[in-house]
């Protein structure tokens, strides 16, 4: 069968399930959100518990990265990731799940060539452009504070 590029477009779209977008909205947002109270509420309990409320922030962020590295590295992060869609992408918790899901996946072929070399191959790049934009920031902030 030869096809046009628009014409396999047409088919492409007619053929394709669509997406219930009002419904993954919900769905990421009832997440998303339920993550970010979750964050609310681990600092609260540190806070109780003693903590500073700048330490207790630090607390409850990294008790939310072990949690999505726990849940990832069990299967669970993946199954609440299909139903909640982006709501699992609130920064703290998929960048945990970014950096264990590749270390997972290429565990088979060895800690040094697997996991070593594959860890970051999807949070790398976030990590390299985040840490040049601060430094691009704080170079700026450094030159204004000159003037």
């Amino acid at each position: 069968m030869n096809m046009s590029n628009e014409e396999y477009k047409k088919y492409a779209d007619k053929s394709a399930k669509k997406s219930p977008c009002a419904k993954n909205c919900v769905h990421a947002f009832l997440v998303g959100g339920l993550i970010c109270v979750i964050a609310e509420a681990l600092g609260a309990l540190y806070k109780f518990w003693g903590a500073e409320e700048k330490d207790a922030a630090v607390y409850a962020s990294v008790t939310l990265v072990f949690l999505a590295a726990l849940l990832t590295g069990i299967g669970i992060f993946d199954n609440i990731a299909k139903w909640a869609g982006a709501g699992t992408l609130v920064p703290i918790t998929g960048f945990a799940n970014a950096v264990v899901s590749p270390a997972i996946d290429n565990k088979a072929e060895g800690w040094v060539l697997g996991v070593g070399a594959k860890i970051f191959t999807i949070a790398g790049p976030v990590i390299l452009y985040g840490t040049m934009t601060g430094a691009v920031y704080g170079l700026i902030y450094w030159i204004c504070q000159m003037f």
